[in-house]
């Protein structure tokens, strides 16, 4: 497994850097004026594709030899295949962070023909929800347990993107989630599944050590649908795979892109906004701007980017608390679903605080 971290992690690094320093020209397509903007100069935004390439290096060698050296039991044809199907979302996101020309549907059509094709191909289904009599109407009805698969696997890149907002956020939080995957499924012996998120955060590693703290370049949609798009289907077949794992384990686990994702959509419906519809009211967006305070940097850019890269930690620290019960708990559905009640309880509290101007003094540093 840490060979496959090496190889996933040297790969990476390699391309992101190589992206870094030849996409220049693409970065100053990207508008100053967007409301989610929050650096200065032009900074390439193909971090998705180097994660890409490394990820996908790391899962052909996990099966490129017929005697299996990494003991992970995963076929070559299959991570490959694994591999493809998720190629339209990222291309399209990559596309979307190279040209900004691609419409919001098109992007979320493009993730739900891979949600489609990762479904029908590797057999994905949702059967459990954590309640008997729905649970048992779910496996009676297999169709709506895949179209239950597609829209969580639709749906989760798009949270990404969502959170990924400032140096290092959604990619810290990744690895945190990745992590929590392969220790919940090395304990179950899956290791197919335990390398296919190892890759992830391997990738997401070399694509870190451009990203934070300097922000030399981001992840961009590209990034956030790989996330998305492999974290997504590790969670629906762990849960799929392992009847001892809680169907709430992933939800939990989750809960943070995702609830920020629902809230955004509840918070703009009310205001009568578009969902897809950009702007600076996300939950980070309110702490860099409220909590974290300038930073005594000389010039407009450095204090910028000291700012930014000190409100990724707080988030760090606040999606860690739903992920460490989840890890803690991944097997008790009902706490579970009693964390996940507290999570929402208490991001909507932090919300309504930081917008009211009520934030106490100890967590402005």
């Amino acid at each position: 497994m840490i060979a496959l971290i090496v190889i996933s992690f040297l790969f990476s690094a390699a391309a992101v850097l190589y992206f870094m320093r030849r996409a220049r020209r693409h970065a100053r397509r990207y508008g100053t004026d967007m409301p989610q903007r929050f650096h200065r100069g032009h900074v390439p935004r193909l971090g998705g594709a180097g994660i890409l390439i490394g990820m996908g290096a790391a899962w052909a060698a996990a099966g490129i030899s017929g005697t299996d050296p990494f003991n992970v039991d995963w076929p070559l044809a299959a991570s490959m295949l694994t591999l493809a199907c998720i190629l339209p979302a990222v291309l399209g996101g990559i596309a979307e962070d190279m040209t900004q020309k691609l419409p919001v549907r098109l992007r979320l059509g493009l993730t739900a023909f891979s949600a489609v094709l990762l479904c029908w191909t590797l057999q994905l289904g949702v059967h459990r929800l954590g309640y008997f009599p729905v649970d048992q109407w779910l496996r009676a009805t297999p169709l709506v347990a895949a179209f239950i698969a597609v829209l969580a696997i639709t749906g989760l890149p798009h949270a990404f993107n969502i959170i990924d907002g400032y140096n290092g956020l959604a990619g810290a939080v990744a690895v945190q989630v990745c992590l929590a995957i392969t220790h919940v499924a090395l304990q179950l012996g899956d290791r197919q599944l335990a390398a296919m998120v190892v890759c992830l955060m391997g990738a997401t590693g070399g694509f870190l050590l451009w990203n934070y703290p300097r922000g030399k370049i981001f992840a961009g949609d590209g990034g956030a649908y790989v996330w998305g798009m492999v974290i997504a289907v590790a969670c629906v077949s762990l849960v799929q795979r392992h009847p001892v794992v809680s169907p709430w384990f992933p939800m939990l686990l989750l809960i943070y892109p995702v609830w920020e994702t629902l809230f955004s959509i509840y918070r703009k419906a009310a205001r009568g906004q578009s969902p897809g519809t950009a702007d600076a009211l996300h939950f980070h967006q309110l702490i860099f701007r409220r909590i974290v305070r300038v930073a005594i940097e000389d010039g407009e850019a450095r204090q910028l980017l000291a700012r930014n890269n000190r409100t990724s930690p707080y988030l760090w620290m606040f999606a860690a608390l739903s992920i460490v019960p989840a890890v803690l708990f991944w097997n008790r559905t009902l706490i579970l679903a009693l964390f996940c009640l507290l999570f929402v309880v208490t991001y909507v509290a932090a919300y309504l605080m930081i917008v009211r101007f009520k934030v106490p003094r100890w967590l402005k540093p």
